[in-house]
């Protein structure tokens, strides 16, 4: 078992820690690296200096590497030192559209397709030489598109098969929109993490005058799909939960293929005078989250707080400004799982979850090919740091 102070190791090495944050994640893998940097010049252990532990403690893990582009816009990967032998894990921020390439006179934005374009260069440059590689990409390449309606292509399945075949051993991701796209690689590593320990840490510690018990507070799921995650944490917070469905009309087909919408309708107990959390993977436009804060204000709810794994904010922040100045939401809380903006980190209402310990824990306990089982469940973690609350400690 892993102790508090994430310093003990009971195995040796898979091998020499690597880490290669793409581009698309360079913040966020710097951060990584600082920690297990941290973590591993504290750590004593009388092996340390033997041949097993080679290479153990560095003053980074981070290798370096480049992405050149052809003048036709074709690009190559190119790794900029040995990685034999070495456990390597491969950071990718497939939904980083701040980054672009110059093609002739225009300027193109990397879309996912060009990051995992790039991830894929990248483990083809690594040649099966290192011992083992792992990749880490916290949005799940086109996880929205997961299952199949009609003539449809399966392009998460089919990305996650292109991983397979070249020889990726573990693939960790973040709140995947379906977690049962696991199904498409029963035979290899595969871990969708849920962040519930980070969103009460950091709402708890800007929202000193909450109070979690089943009178005071509700989370609320904003659609049928969502309702796992939202059951858990108020499983685990010991209060209740309520969840809003669409009504729809399905004697009508819209030009996009789905039935119109009828109502809103909300399952759960009185919100009156209650605490909303709204628990939710992604953002994207924002207009489900926003009707939904809109309904509960209706219904008399005290706070609410907006908790997404991934903010897209697609069509920009002006409406949750909006909706902010007329009271329809207290705080907005996502990760920085995925790029974000500096419009959106100065937000008066927002407050970023920083995941690279949490990621830095994962890649160390792994590192050591020791158990993550209490990393993915932190049921443990959020009662103590509850308990903590309670008692005035944080």
């Amino acid at each position: 078992m892993r102790q508090s102070n994430f310093k003990d190791v009971e195995t040796l090495p898979v091998g020499r820690l690597a880490i290669l944050p793409l581009e698309s994640c360079a913040s966020l893998g710097s951060k990584v690296d600082d920690w297990i940097v941290k973590w591993r010049h504290e750590r004593e252990n009388e092996h340390k200096s033997t041949i097993a532990f080679e290479g153990y403690e560095r003053d980074s893990y981070i290798i370096g590497s480049s992405f050149p582009r052809f003048g036709s816009g074709e690009a190559k990967a190119v790794i900029n030192e040995s990685v034999r032998g070495d456990d390597i894990y491969i950071m990718v921020d497939v939904c980083n559209y701040s980054l672009s390439y110059r093609l002739g006179k225009y300027t193109n934005l990397m879309s996912p397709d060009d990051h995992f374009q790039d991830l894929k260069r990248a483990i083809a440059a690594i040649s099966g030489k290192a011992r083992r590689v792992n990749v880490i990409m916290p949005y799940l390449y086109e996880s929205r598109q997961d299952k199949r309606n009609g003539r449809e292509s399966m392009d998460c399945a089919m990305g996650l098969h292109e991983l397979i075949n070249m020889g990726v051993d573990n693939i960790l991701t973040f709140d995947a929109h379906d977690d049962r796209v696991q199904n498409a690689t029963p035979l290899h590593g595969f871990e969708t993490i849920r962040p519930a320990y980070q969103f009460i840490k950091a709402l708890l510690s800007h929202e000193k005058d909450m109070k979690i018990d089943s009178d005071n507070l509700m989370v609320i799921s904003p659609d049928e799909g969502g309702m796992n995650r939202a059951i858990y944490l108020a499983n685990v917070l010991g209060v209740d939960m309520g969840m809003f469905y669409k009504r729809r009309d399905y004697s009508l087909t819209q030009p996009d293929g789905r039935h119109p919408v009828v109502a809103d309708e909300f399952l759960g107990a009185d919100v009156a005078g209650k605490d909303m959390i709204i628990m939710d993977d992604m953002i994207s436009s924002g207009d489900t989250m926003i009707e939904i804060a809109a309904m509960l204000k209706e219904r008399k709810a005290r706070k609410i707080f907006l908790c997404s794994t991934f903010g897209f904010f697609t069509n920009g922040l002006e409406k949750f400004d909006d909706a902010y100045n007329k009271g329809l939401f207290d705080r907005l809380l996502t990760t920085n799982l995925i790029y974000q903006t500096p419009e959106l980190l100065e937000k008066p209402y927002y407050t970023n979850c920083d995941m690279s310990k949490y990621i830095a824990l994962l890649i160390d306990t792994l590192n050591h090919d020791m158990s993550i089982s209490s990393l993915l469940n932190p049921v443990d973690r959020i009662n103590t740091y509850v308990e903590k609350f309670k008692n005035g400690l944080v």
